[in-house]
């Protein structure tokens, strides 16, 4: 277990959506389109949008461009449609308990119960993340997270997060960092913040898409996964 008064034995960062929940349904799509409309008065979909590994405020940036807004509208309203989205998303998620991904729950404990600190980088904005995974009845394994208002990429919220750790001394200079995520943009976050890339094919991503982008590991699914093959370090 986790001990408030030592560093975790490692710091693993897992994405949301393919990664720890499938096929949670088109509420989150839906929150995003109907806050444009309430705070804009503007019709947009998320149909021809590649949403895969975006964050966020991109999504919602691209709709809004997509119908013709401006950048200085965007700018202005952007501010706004998130708080909006994420309320809409508090309203309507629907109960996640059985759209977990194979083998999360399992993995979950098994990383807590060794020591493993726990964290969200994910696209989702915040009050939406938090939200997927109380009603998937996973919030209780993470301490914090890195959520898609936060910086301008993935990569950037990889940063936020291995930072965040070190400041609050949950770990310490040489602790093992692993990064766990479905999409291309996970590895390439991994990769820019030299921390274990662990690619799972549980999303739309196929395993030789994910391949191609040369993580450390890929997997199956977080069944396959083992605790030693992170990294020696573990020491497990």
């Amino acid at each position: 277990m986790i001990s408030e008064h030592r560093p975790a034995r490692a710091l693993v960062l897992f994405d949301i959506d393919g990664t720890l929940v499938r096929r949670a349904g088109p509420h989150h799509r839906q929150a995003l389109v109907e806050a444009v409309r309430r705070v804009t008065g503007l019709e947009t979909s998320t149909d021809h949008i590649p949403v895969h590994g975006m964050l966020d405020p991109d999504i919602l940036t691209r709709m809004l461009a997509d119908a013709g807004a401006p950048p200085s509208r965007i700018a202005e309203a952007l501010p706004k449609i998130i708080p909006e989205a994420e309320s809409i998303y508090l309203e309507t998620c629907p109960a996640l308990t059985n759209r977990t991904c194979p083998g999360v729950r399992c993995l979950l404990e098994d990383l807590r119960r060794h020591g493993v600190l726990l964290a969200l980088v994910t696209g989702n904005l915040t009050r939406i993340g938090w939200r997927k995974l109380e009603r998937a009845g996973l919030k209780r394994y993470f301490r914090y997270g890195a959520f898609g208002e936060m910086a301008p990429d993935r990569s950037g919220l990889a940063t936020l997060a291995v930072r965040h750790a070190r400041r609050k001394h949950w770990i310490r200079a040489d602790t093992p960092i692993a990064l766990i995520g479905d999409a291309p943009s996970d590895i390439i976050a991994a990769r820019a913040n030299r921390i274990l890339s662990v690619a799972v094919a549980t999303g739309i991503s196929t395993a030789d898409e994910l391949r191609a982008h040369g993580p450390d590991l890929l997997l199956r699914d977080l069944r396959a996964f083992r605790l030693q093959s992170l990294t020696q370090g573990f020491g497990a």
